[in-house]
């Protein structure tokens, strides 16, 4: 989610395998978009040039599930302790989940310690540029690796988050959402609506991300600010309703990821290994007490000791 320097703006749309017929195509979106974002795009640590690649990695890592404005903090804080993927991958691993503090889906904390070890071992200490070794490391994902190559190098790849896949369901294809998860026809569209040029295309990346965050929202678009919405398919259409599969809802209260929550706020606090009674403490239900602890222990979040003591990982 960084802000590659601006190209110009004249590059053709990319592989001939474009837009459904009838919608707009690159060509017609890269403009408008990118300006757009020149003028509106936020000013976040991670798109400023000393934030570096390792930066923006972190920042991928965070920002998965999570607002920009819990992020924030804990990324300040992220960076000032680990400034290099080195510094983190000399600390034990429960160090990263302590510092993970309230982000929630913790397992990220340890993908990312995993990826700072694989980083400082395979790459002397250097987030790679290359896109292929960058989808080796532990922890990193088709979207991940494509974020930091775009994001971090300026290269140029489909960057396919929430975000840019809402803009485009909308402005292309013409539904109000994007199915649940992403699909080969997603990909095939973004890949078509990439520039050519590689600083355009990690604009670009950057610029429909932003656009979707800010005002092709997921439950109050902003048609009035878009860029694109005389070109907007989907706003064409009349705003058909989504008919596809019930959207996914976000609940947490009372939930085992409730519980794990609780069961890791302990241990984080703590400065050594936590008795069973203080973990008992947290949550009324025995047996989802016992399924979250146990689920931990199998994410490799929480370390058993002997005599019924529990503590964050050490290796």
């Amino acid at each position: 989610m960084t802000a590659p320097t601006k190209p110009p703006h004249t590059s053709p749309a990319g592989p001939a395998s474009g837009p459904p017929s009838g919608s707009p195509s690159g060509e017609c979106l890269h403009a408008p978009v990118i300006d757009w974002f020149d003028e509106n795009a936020r000013d976040l640590p991670w798109r400023r040039p000393e934030a570096g690649a390792w930066g923006v990695m972190v920042s991928e890592f965070m920002l998965q599930q999570t607002p920009v404005n819990r992020v924030l903090p804990v990324y300040e804080q992220w960076l000032a302790r680990w400034p290099r993927p080195a510094d983190l991958a000399n600390e034990a691993p429960g160090e990263a989940v302590r510092a993970w503090g309230r982000l929630g889906y913790p397992r990220r904390a340890l993908r990312l310690h995993g990826a700072a070890v694989a980083i400082t071992e395979r790459h002397g200490g250097d987030v790679p540029a290359d896109h292929a070794q960058l989808l080796a490391l532990p922890g990193i994902g088709e979207y991940t690796a494509a974020a930091v190559a775009s994001f971090a190098y300026g290269q140029r790849h489909p960057v396919l988050d929430t975000n840019v896949r809402r803009v485009f369901a909308r402005a292309v294809t013409g539904v109000q959402y994007p199915p649940n998860a992403t699909t080969a026809a997603e990909r095939k569209l973004a890949r078509a609506l990439l520039p050519e040029d590689e600083p355009t295309a990690a604009r670009w990346a950057a610029a429909s991300m932003e656009l979707g965050a800010l005002v092709c929202t997921a439950k109050s678009e902003s048609c009035h600010r878009c860029p694109i919405a005389a070109q907007c398919a989907w706003r064409l259409a009349g705003k058909p309703e989504h008919d596809g599969p019930p959207r996914r809802g976000q609940t947490y209260a009372g939930t085992d990821r409730q519980v794990r929550g609780r069961l890791l706020a302990v241990l984080r606090e703590a400065h050594g290994p936590v008795p069973q009674a203080a973990l008992d403490r947290v949550w009324h239900e025995p047996v989802q007490r016992a399924r979250a602890l146990d689920g931990l222990v199998a994410d490799g979040l929480v370390e058993p000791l002997a005599d019924g003591l529990y503590r964050l990982p050490l290796t």
